[in-house]
């Protein structure tokens, strides 16, 4: 088991690592939209939200050596399920066919007030 860091997405903000890259897999920590230069959650619907988890994501993934076509499941924690068509609608950016698995739930709230969080399992 090794821990992953990057610069490029926010740093952990408790005792956990942004990524565990263990067997073949990477597992990524959940990745709420905060803006790793500022700190602070992007501004802006749950459009501007979403795009900058999955780039966080994607950054987390990139310092590894990865890219989003290696993820094989997601989770999406919403805070609102209906905002589900427009975070849909981003989400479809940074994947192409075939798409990984997802689930997509509904919390009661996100750390920081925000409006979505995602993981990812990759392979390697």
């Amino acid at each position: 088991m090794k821990a992953i860091s990057t610069i490029k997405a926010p740093a952990a903000i408790g005792p956990y690592s942004q990524a565990i890259y263990v067997g073949n897999l990477i597992f990524t920590s959940g990745q709420i939209p905060i803006d790793p230069a500022t700190g602070a959650i992007v501004e802006g619907g749950i459009k501007e939200q979403t795009r900058q988890s999955l780039t966080n994501v994607k950054a987390i993934l990139e310092g590894s050596g990865l890219n989003m076509g290696n993820v094989v499941k997601t989770t999406v924690l919403l805070a609102d399920m209906n905002d589900f068509a427009d975070m849909n609608s981003v989400y479809a950016e940074f994947f192409t066919e075939p798409y990984p698995a997802r689930s997509a739930v509904a919390v009661k709230s996100l750390p920081k007030g925000a409006l979505v969080e995602i993981e990812v399992v990759a392979e390697v």
